[in-house]
């Protein structure tokens, strides 16, 4: 009879942080080496490959931060993998594996689901493939609708590109919140088109309102109710935008660089644009770099809050910042529970958004100090791409394209960090974690 050893080996198990993380991965290595290859460039040479794994992890992140010109040293197939990993960067990579599975008549598991649901961010796995389907659905019929209406208004733009793939990739960009464009000056050849303006900001902001939300509203009609989610979502969304345009249009009025000789009206539309594009697009009708410091410390608030859960975008997310205000507004008035729209929201719900703020918080400054170190440029605007990159917005004073190799590194793993999340990395570094058996002895401590 054989002896059983004395210690088992345990069989090691990726959780599914840790699946989202290396899947991220896999894309940004794959599409680094796909944009270093000299197909993908406009030139004789191929790029070098910081850049080529720089704009592949702000593809994949849907950021837009760009240290070559997007329209100009890619050719043809490198905008298309540009364009790819910007769409599966969107989705999430579960939804766009999900998508394969649906297609090819398979049943998804329940370890898949488990990977959605830390995807997407659910509480529940109950749902999710019906969720997955919505998403897809959503994502391509608002792509396709934008595609045709900015075919509509370029069909006869004389560019070196053609007008479908023109259209095509920037409402892929814009529904994605991604930032990337084919000209060089982003949209600010196109401020006082109303048209453009528009179809940029409804696309924009249906990506990062988050799915969820997309479809309450949808089916509203039907069951004449909205989750505490979306209502909360739906009124931070609209807050955000209005104080973002009010806040634009003040601290520039007076900007000759900007918008002080506009029109009342194209003053409004270039501030609405820029109000709802800096939260987590990265497009810009406005020269980012001659804004004053007051607006850019501005935006760099409106870029950290980000977008809302289970949606294109970046940032702490709309929820996360209105969950930490409220409780910090609730506990400055003594109460001892956080109640909105008639619902209580749970300690750990609360304990999560404080989580997730403070090491949001504690990143950007690390990240923040270190670039100040490596580089020479004003601090505001090493502070202003260091947020860019992790609420994944893409905005830039300029300042990109000049970053050494190390601080390329650096802002390619906030945007990294950005897109995961940060709460999502760090539970994937936790690879055993342990229930607490022991409960001490309560005791006060003074802070304040």
């Amino acid at each position: 009879m054989n002896s059983q050893p004395s210690i088992l080996k345990k069989k090691t198990i990726l959780t599914p942080s840790q699946i989202l993380v290396l899947g991220f991965l896999f894309i940004i290595l794959t599409g680094a080496y796909f944009l270093s290859l000299p197909i993908a460039t406009s030139g004789e040479k191929p790029i070098a490959f910081i850049d080529a794994l720089f704009t592949a992890t702000s593809a994949t992140c849907v950021t837009g931060l760009i240290v070559l010109d997007t329209g100009r040293d890619f050719s043809l197939f490198g905008q298309w993998v540009i364009l790819i990993l910007f769409q599966i960067g969107g989705l999430g990579i579960m939804t766009f594996s999900t998508m394969f599975a649906f297609l090819l008549g398979k049943k998804i598991t329940l370890r898949q689901r488990l990977i959605i649901q830390e995807s997407l961010n659910q509480f529940s796995i109950g749902g999710l493939v019906r969720l997955a389907k919505h998403i897809l659905l959503f994502t391509f019929f608002l792509e396709g609708l934008g595609t045709i209406l900015l075919y509509l208004n370029w069909h006869n733009l004389e560019s070196n590109h053609s007008p479908f793939f023109l259209s095509l990739f920037h409402a892929v960009s814009a529904f994605c919140n991604a930032g990337f464009s084919l000209f060089s000056d982003s949209l600010e050849q196109y401020t006082f088109h109303f048209s453009i303006n528009i179809i940029f900001i409804i696309l924009i902001i249906s990506g990062g309102i988050g799915f969820l939300v997309l479809i309450e509203i949808l089916e509203y009609p039907r069951r004449r109710r909205l989750s505490l989610h979306s209502k909360l979502v739906i009124v931070m969304t609209a807050i955000l935008l209005v104080l973002g345009t009010i806040g634009i249009l003040f601290l520039e009025n007076n900007n000759a660089k900007t918008i002080q000789t506009y029109s009342p009206k194209d003053k409004i539309l270039s501030a609405a644009f820029q109000s709802t594009t800096a939260r987590t697009a990265g497009f810009n009708t406005i020269p980012i770099g001659k804004m004053g410091n007051a607006t850019l410390l501005f935006i760099i608030i409106l870029m950290f809050i980000g977008a809302s859960p289970t949606s294109t975008g970046g940032g702490i997310k709309t929820t996360t910042f209105s969950v930490a205000f409220f409780w910090m507004y609730f506990t400055l008035q003594g109460r001892r529970h956080l109640d909105l729209f008639q619902r209580r929201i749970s300690e750990a719900v609360v304990n999560k958004a404080l989580v997730i703020l403070m090491l949001a918080a504690g990143w950007v400054t690390i990240i923040t100090l270190l670039l100040s170190y490596f580089e020479d440029f004003d601090f505001i605007k090493i502070f202003f791409e260091v947020i860019s990159a992790f609420g994944t917005v893409g905005l830039s004073t300029g300042i990109t394209s000049s970053l050494s190799s190390i601080s390329k590194m650096l802002i390619i793993l906030t945007m990294f960090v950005g897109r995961l999340g940060p709460l999502t990395l760090a539970l994937s570094l936790i690879t055993n974690p342990r229930a607490k058996l022991i409960q001490y002895p309560e005791e006060q401590v003074i802070v304040g």
